[in-house]
């Protein structure tokens, strides 16, 4: 059997692991990313990684999601947030395949979360999905047919910097956003109150936290309401760590989308939370990897 290694490349952690052709994972670890030492140092983590894959195995393929915005037939970065300093410009495809000898294929990581999904997760079947992260921004993924809408120029969905309120969706409405807005109105130190403890917080009634929950809930109705109106999805599915909140965000998302969505698309409109969490990143690099390479 064929084995591939998967490599997800966040903000905050590199998700690695080995996944064969029956699609279930081998064996699965993950490292710092440290993305403040910039993109020659990333490069270099994924380059340990590989090789200590490669020990003992015969690699079929290199699998990469990662953060940033991808040109996927040069499997390059284009552009990267400040959080991730020199990495526009990486050519992971080509110093990969250079360096090993076998194939690799690069892909933006919420478009492999949104891949996840639409083959084999919550949007499996939809003539067309969108896909939303919700963590320290916020990003997004249309799918059509099953497949990814990349745009002319590679970068379609990068909802997060989508004009909102004065200032833009992610800025408003990211997962992240909620634990600065509490700890703020609790005076508390930073990252005193991070979304596990708000939610239990919620849960026993603290009336800070319900109405911080409450307001991200607004805010992301809106943002999800203003996208439907344009691309007109059969399901919006929503991932992102703070979306294991299921049970007590769901109500009130469906709740926000309906105040901003009209009902003639409303009804027509299925909410739903992601089936892949922590490897979603990694099933749809693979699944990204397939494509391109018509295995």
């Amino acid at each position: 059997m064929k084995q591939y290694v998967c490599i997800d490349i966040g903000g905050t952690e590199i998700k690695h692991g080995i996944i064969g052709e029956n699609e279930e994972f081998q064996i699965k670890g993950k490292t710092p990313t440290e993305a403040w030492k910039g993109g020659p140092h990333i490069l270099d983590t994924i380059i340990k990684l590989v090789e200590s894959y490669q020990n003992g195995r015969e690699l079929a393929g290199i699998c990469v999601s990662t953060a940033g915005m991808v040109d996927v037939e040069k499997g390059e970065i284009f552009y990267a947030a400040p959080l991730i300093p020199d990495y526009a410009g990486t050519r992971i495809k080509e110093w990969m395949e250079q360096r090993f000898h076998i194939p690799c294929e690069v892909e933006n990581d919420v478009n492999c979360a949104g891949l996840a999904e639409g083959t084999s997760g919550a949007a499996k079947g939809a003539k067309v999905a969108l896909c939303l992260t919700i963590g320290t921004g916020i990003g997004g993924c249309i799918l059509i047919d099953g497949q990814v809408f990349h745009g002319w120029s590679n970068s379609a969905c990068e909802v997060g910097y989508m004009k909102m309120d004065g200032s833009d969706f992610q800025t408003l409405g990211a997962a992240s956003v909620l634990s600065k807005k509490v700890n703020e109105r609790k005076g508390a130190q930073d990252r005193e109150w991070n979304g596990h403890r708000i939610f239990e917080a919620a849960k026993q009634g603290d009336e800070i936290c319900i109405q911080a929950i409450d307001e991200m809930c607004g805010t992301l109705g809106k943002g999800i309401a203003n996208i439907c109106y344009v691309i007109n999805p059969q399901v919006v599915v929503l991932g992102g760590g703070i979306m294991a909140q299921e049970e007590y965000l769901k109500d009130r998302l469906e709740s926000a989308l309906t105040r901003y969505l009209v009902s003639s698309i409303r009804e027509k409109t299925k909410l739903a939370f992601a089936q892949y969490q922590n490897d979603a990143g990694m099933i749809g690099a693979y699944y990204h990897f397939k494509s391109r390479r018509e295995i």
